[in-house]
This record gives structure tokens, C-alpha cells and sequence, in this order.
């Protein structure tokens, strides 16, 4: 055995918490030339070795954290009215996050507006707003969380948000090129294997998958790691920056269910031009992408998100570096 097969096996001997596993290093084709610009080119991209979460971070977790931490997440905290509008609606200007609604016909899909609100009162603790919890559903993973709630939880476990590569690098499972966690065909024997929209989008879900909205973790087949929910259910934020002024929004032929503006959302038109919120990197899609409107429940996937963005459908999970 060489030095490097050495370390790597006592590497998987020393599983550093439960609910990790190791993923060895390589080097693999990374991006897509095949769907949206933002994944092009397709370059070579080597990571070492590096445990990750199976799961996204669940209620149960979070709650545990926030329990020990006493930590109060972004949508729990009124947004600062000197980075306001002028003309923003102050009754918008409370913690809150945003919601996604069905709609109740085909909408304009370029303005995000028809299906996302912002909710005064939405936060993990109450995803759909005030008069909703979540009670049942300590296994599914937790939702409404901005960048630096998702850096906090890191921080209090010992881990850290994994880079761009290494999360593609273990989406892919070992299939180095395909379109998907699974391999090339988007539903293998006619089976849904991951938590996504099927039907026409925002207004009719036909729930082939036997979802709507989140679901439990681990719901849906492992990928070539072991790992859960690479693709849709929700989407996961990643350590990289987004860079400022590549554009990061949906237009008619570029589509995303990820809102491009938050503050837009929040009746704050104007307040911050697009190209100078930071934004970092988030993949695998969510239980809101579908293959008629976002296709983006793929490895190579990617989208730019604002750091201090919370919604309905994003979340994250962990990596742990041998030091």
C-alpha cells in the first residue's frame, strides 16, 4: 500500500463525526457546455479528500444548535432601514423571508414576483410565515437560511461550507460527466429519484415524486458516495464567491425558480443594483426546479445567491478538511 492509500484508509477509519463520509480526491470535468452559460466552460478541477454531511443540515440539527448557541438567524432580524428604499414599504421592513405561493394560472415567467413573497414572520421556525411550524418535520432539511446562519452552524460543529468543486466533485458521485447525480437519463425506468416540480411551473405540480415542498431527507436513492439530496429538495450554499457582474438572474431564455433581486421582493425596487450585492455560489436545485422552467437539479448546476438571502427553499450542508 503507498503512503497515500495509507492515509486515505486511515482517513475512513477515522470518521470524525456521525453522519459524515469520506470522499477520496481526484480530479474531474467540471461545469456543463450542455444547458446555461453560467456553467461554461467545462474545466478540469482537482480536490483532496474530504468528509461531508450524507445529509442537508435538518429542523432537528438547527434546532440543536440554536437551542445551545442561542442564535437568531437573518430572517429573524429586521432588515437595516438605512439600506432601504426610500419609497420601500415600511411595513415590509420586519424580519421576515421569502415564501414561495403557487399561482393560480400560467404567470409572466420573468417576473419572479408571481410566486415568490416576501413574508413578515417567515423564518426556519415558520416557513410558510407566522401561523405555520415545524413540528413535523425535524427530518427534513431546514430551510430560510442566509450565508451567514449557514457559516455560524459550520462553525459551532467544527466544519466548514465546502467549496463549489468539492460539492460538484461529490454530487457527481464518481460519474464524471453526467447530467445528472444518477447518469444521463433524467428518470431512469420512469423513476422520479429526486424532490423536484413536475409539471407545468409555478401554478401546477403533479407530485410524481409523491412531494410537495420539502421533504425528508434521505427520501430519495443515495448517489455513488452515499450521499442524499445532491439534487433538488433544496438548495445548499457553497463557500465560493459569486463574481459581481456575471449576471445572476433569470431572463426568458436563462430561467431560475431562485429569485435574482431579494430586496426587489420586498418591495425595495432600486435599493441595491444587482451587481454589488455579494453573492456566493449555491447548487443541486430544489423541490422548485422543473425540467420546463429550471433545469438546475444537475451537478454542474449553479446559481449566484445574496448573501443575506433567506427563502423557502435553500439550506446546506458541512465538510470536514483533514488538518
Amino acid at each position: 500500500m503507498s503512503g497515500s492509500e495509507a492515509a486515505t484508509s486511515g482517513a475512513l477509519r477515522q470518521v470524525p463525526t456521525p453522519g459524515m463520509t469520506w470522499i477520496p480526491g481526484g480530479q474531474f470535468r467540471m461545469g456543463s457546455a450542455d444547458f446555461y452559460p453560467e456553467e461554461r466552460p467545462v474545466r478540469t478541477a482537482a480536490v483532496g479528500g474530504f468528509w461531508i454531511d450524507t445529509r442537508p443540515v435538518t429542523v432537528a440539527e438547527f434546532r440543536r444548535f440554536v437551542k445551545q448557541t442561542g442564535y437568531v438567524t437573518v430572517a429573524e432580524q429586521a432588515p437595516d432601514p438605512g439600506l432601504a428604499d426610500p419609497g420601500a414599504d415600511p411595513d415590509l421592513l420586519v424580519p421576515g423571508s421569502l415564501v414561495f405561493h403557487r399561482t393560480a394560472g400560467p404567470v409572466d415567467l420573468r417576473e419572479f414576483g408571481n410566486w415568490w413573497n416576501y413574508a413578515p414572520g417567515a423564518c426556519w421556525r415558520h416557513p410558510e410565515g407566522p401561523a405555520s411550524n415545524v413540528r413535523w418535520r425535524d427530518k427534513h432539511p431546514v430551510t430560510h437560511i442566509a450565508y451567514p446562519d449557514a457559516q455560524a452552524y459550520a462553525s459551532w460543529a467544527g466544519k466548514e461550507l465546502p467549496t463549489e468543486a468539492e460539492w460538484e466533485y461529490a454530487a457527481r458521485g464518481g460519474l464524471d460527466g453526467a447530467a445528472y447525480v444518477w447518469g444521463d437519463d433524467f428518470a431512469p425506468g420512469g423513476q422520479q429519484l429526486a424532490n423536484i416540480w413536475q409539471g407545468e411551473f409555478p401554478w401546477q405540480n403533479l407530485a410524481r415524486d409523491g412531494r410537495e415542498g420539502t421533504s425528508p431527507v434521505a427520501s430519495f436513492p443515495a448517489n455513488g458516495y452515499g450521499l442524499y439530496d445532491m439534487t433538488g429538495n433544496v438548495w445548499e450554499w457553497t463557500s465560493d464567491c459569486f463574481p459581481l457582474g456575471h449576471r445572476p438572474d433569470q431572463g426568458p431564455d436563462w430561467p431560475s425558480c431562485v429569485p435574482h433581486h431579494p430586496r426587489a421582493a420586498a418591495g425595495e425596487t432600486g435599493a441595491f443594483p444587482p451587481d454589488d450585492i455579494p453573492r456566493r455560489v449555491i447548487k443541486g436545485g430544489s423541490y422548485l426546479c422543473s425540467p420546463g422552467y429550471c433545469l438546475r437539479y444537475r451537478p454542474a448546476a449553479r446559481h449566484g445567491e445574496a448573501v443575506g438571502t433567506s427563502t423557502g427553499h435553500l439550506g446546506f450542508r458541512c465538510v470536514l478538511r483533514p488538518s
